[in-house]
């Protein structure tokens, strides 16, 4: 039982794609062949991992171990959903010790920073202002973009913590859209 449990969730990590709610569908899927939970259980194992901190899938892996081994079936599941991404993350950080070094690949890495810059303030911009029509700017739009270049100058200019930068733009956002 506990081998079946970690081959299982081995495959599961190795060739699942999509995070871990596109996981999910495979997860029933095992669960169902080997008919280690009724559908209810299985569903009640999914509520409670996704409740709980962490990534859904691996969650969702330790509590049908537990179910269905008790703890050695918790460790068996969950070290077969890890050990694939743990395994691929050795062997690119080996490939990548190896290579660093090299002037070409430093030169494309440090190329790619204003790439991640663009899309991590494209992310913000389209999720930050996605009910505001761009065109037409009103007090709320010059209110968010406010509080957030004061956090960009707190944390950037007089090393606010970003933990403070959180709680002051929090606190902004209660006295700009109460």
């Amino acid at each position: 039982m506990i081998w079946d449990l970690f081959i299982s969730f081995f495959k599961i990590g190795l060739i699942s794609f999509g995070g871990g709610y596109a996981m999910i569908p495979v997860i029933q899927l095992e669960v169902s062949a080997n008919d280690w939970l009724s559908t209810e259980a299985f569903a009640d194992a999914v509520a409670v991992a996704g409740m709980a901190p962490g990534p859904i899938a691996t969650n969702t892996a330790t509590l049908i171990g537990y179910k269905t081994a008790g703890v050695p079936g918790a460790i068996a599941a969950t070290s077969g959903m890890v050990l694939p991404s743990l395994l691929l993350m050795i062997a690119i950080t080996a490939f990548f010790y190896k290579i660093h070094r090299n002037k070409r690949v430093g030169a494309s890495l440090y190329g790619l920073r204003p790439v991640i810059t663009g899309l991590i303030a494209y992310a913000a911009i389209h999720f930050g202002f996605a009910d505001t029509d761009l065109h037409s700017i009103n007090w709320q739009t010059l209110a968010s973009l406010a509080i957030a270049g004061g956090v960009v100058l707190g944390v950037m200019k007089y090393r606010m913590h970003p933990m403070t930068a959180i709680a002051l733009s929090g606190a902004a956002g209660i006295v700009f859209f109460q």
